[in-house]
């Protein structure tokens, strides 16, 4: 049987997940005198979630950081599924699915790292940046072209967006 194109995929994608570390970020993690760990995310990404969650879609974020900044700037961009400190993703996924009745096939997870595979095995539409691990690379259906932390984000919600008619003519002004 022929592989489908992961632009087949996109026109039935109603859910958006997202790790944070190498995917919203570059994975660079700056730690202050104090121990405060600092990152730094692209507004591109932040346009793309805001448009995404004003157009009805699923976001979430399940990561295995604990940054309360994090979760802030995230709520501030319309994600109202934050999974933070997620020691077992599968968990904080099975649990989402559940409450919000999601099926799996209409899931764009996008992942860089080890921790992501068994995510990426269940869903729909697994992705990730250009810059991911070789073993997240071999999972993903679709590798794209930007890093993560630079714009891979974007890349994929905007992809979804236009090709469900959903992208132009839609402008926000709280991705900052």
């Amino acid at each position: 049987m022929e592989e489908k194109s992961y632009k087949e995929y996109l026109e039935h994608i109603t859910t958006f997940i997202f790790d944070v570390d190498g995917v919203l970020t570059d994975g660079t993690v700056t730690v202050t005198t104090s121990g405060e760990m600092l990152r730094t995310m692209h507004t591109k990404d932040g346009y793309a979630i805001n448009t995404a969650a004003a157009q009805g879609y699923n976001i979430c974020v399940i990561s295995g950081g604990k940054n309360e900044g994090v979760r802030l700037r995230l709520q501030g961009l319309g994600v109202k599924d934050i999974y933070l400190g997620a020691k077992n993703k599968i968990e904080q996924l099975n649990d989402y699915f559940e409450k919000n009745s999601i099926n799996p096939e209409n899931v764009l997870y996008m992942g860089d790292d080890i921790p992501d595979y068994p995510v990426m095995q269940l869903i729909g539409l697994p992705c990730c940046p250009q810059d991911a691990v070789p073993e997240i690379k071999n999972v993903s259906k679709y590798i794209s072209h930007k890093k993560g932390g630079e714009g891979a984000v974007r890349d994929v919600i905007e992809q979804v967006l236009k090709v469900q008619g959903k992208w132009s003519g839609h402008f926000s002004a709280n991705y900052d």
